[in-house]
């Protein structure tokens, strides 16, 4: 299929996609809103580096003035991570950005549907958008719900991010017909923390596995995208218990400043890191790169 014109994809993984090898798609709202520079673009470099040593080829997605970009280069990168005006992108707003010519991350709907435009089947994020607290009063719905309904691309996360209604966050998936995994694990990892009181609706516990199980989907014309919740690394964890507290502060300050709409999450992950004294960010640049492992594993063993 012919690309839009508004596409460029990066010379290697242009070269992986038409030679059949696995390839990784990577979100850019962690550089552009997720983590500060230089770190974001550190963070970045070396999650890239680790998809690679896994025998698959990275692809970080974001838009730089209007051009949706399927993989950066190097200088690309550092100068998305230096970005001091990038837009947040969805669903909603990626084809403005590109048709304003403006430069923006792309939030975990976005690189789905860039990742499925370019023919990349599995992503890593480090944790997916959902159902805010007192959603029932804000209507505060992350559109990463609805793209992993309609959109077939396996997402690899530390599953919801912690700031979230969790439950209701897995009640909206499952009413959306959307499998979600636990990955070695029975309860449903919070980012952060490596487990939640929500138990994990399915468990696989090998890459091979979740690679049967989205080929099968693909038989039946099952259409839309799978969770993967892949716990953070032990030793790099913030217990549940613990990030509680953090979070009721974060919110509470948020309440006060009447923070609404995409502002809420770069708003309370900011205010997280200050109250955790950067420990946040350790753990969060931790969980990303064991998605990414995973990711690339996934990629390699549908290829196989």
């Amino acid at each position: 299929m012919r690309l839009p014109d508004e596409i460029d994809v990066h010379g290697p993984v242009a070269a992986a996609l038409s030679a059949g090898k696995p390839v990784v798609a990577l979100e850019s709202t962690i550089i552009t809103h997720g983590m500060p520079w230089p770190q974001n673009n550190d963070m970045a470099a070396e999650v890239e580096e680790i998809v690679a040593a896994e025998g698959a080829v990275p692809a970080t997605i974001a838009v730089l003035d209007g051009r949706l970009k399927i993989g950066l280069s190097p200088e690309e990168r550092e100068r998305l991570a230096q970005s001091q005006d990038a837009m947040k992108l969805s669903r909603a707003d990626l084809a403005f950005a590109i048709a304003r010519g403006r430069t923006g991350g792309t939030t975990v709907a976005a690189t789905m549907i860039a990742a499925h435009l370019a023919g990349i089947s599995v992503f890593a994020t480090g944790g997916i958008g959902g159902v805010h607290q007192g959603a029932e009063k804000s209507f505060d719905i992350s559109s990463d719900l609805d793209e992993l309904a309609r959109t077939p691309v396996i997402v690899v996360s530390a599953g919801p991010k912690a700031i979230l209604d969790i439950p209701k966050t897995l009640e909206v998936l499952e009413t959306r017909g959307v499998p979600v995994v636990g990955f070695g694990t029975d309860a449903m990892p919070a980012f952060w923390s490596r487990s939640s009181p929500c138990p994990a609706p399915l468990r696989l516990d090998a890459a091979e596995e979740v690679a049967q199980f989205q080929k099968a989907r693909s038989r039946l014309g099952i259409s839309g995208g799978m969770l993967i919740g892949n716990p953070v690394p032990e030793e790099a964890e913030i217990p549940a218990q613990e990030m509680a507290g953090y979070i009721a502060e974060a919110q509470a300050d948020a309440d006060r400043a009447r923070i609404s709409g995409k502002a809420v999450t770069p708003f309370l992950l900011a205010r997280i890191l200050e109250i955790t004294r950067g420990r946040s960010l350790k753990t969060n640049i931790a969980l990303v790169k064991n998605n990414a492992r995973l990711a690339a594993r996934i990629a390699i063993a549908l290829s196989a």
